[in-house]
């Protein structure tokens, strides 16, 4: 192994050594370099969901407000 093989340490528990490939992969993305478990934790954390857009295709929804806008109909 070598020095840049090992100078990423995850961001979140400063424990684990985060791989090379998944490092970049979040620097990339513009992402904090976050180990495996911790990734899979931080991602679990977020609610989101797909909607069906009418007439057309699906949208990814993170915010309630969004999914909200969708339907002015039934936005009280």
């Amino acid at each position: 192994m070598t020095d840049e093989d090992s100078k990423y340490l995850c961001v979140s528990c400063y424990w684990e050594q985060v791989p090379p490939a998944r490092a970049r992969r979040c620097i990339d993305d513009k992402m904090p370099i976050t180990c495996a478990q911790c990734g899979e934790h931080n991602a679990k954390q977020v609610k989101h969901t797909i909607a069906p857009i009418n007439k057309s295709n699906y949208m990814y929804i993170s915010d309630l407000s969004q999914l909200k806008q969708l339907n002015p109909k039934r936005t009280t």
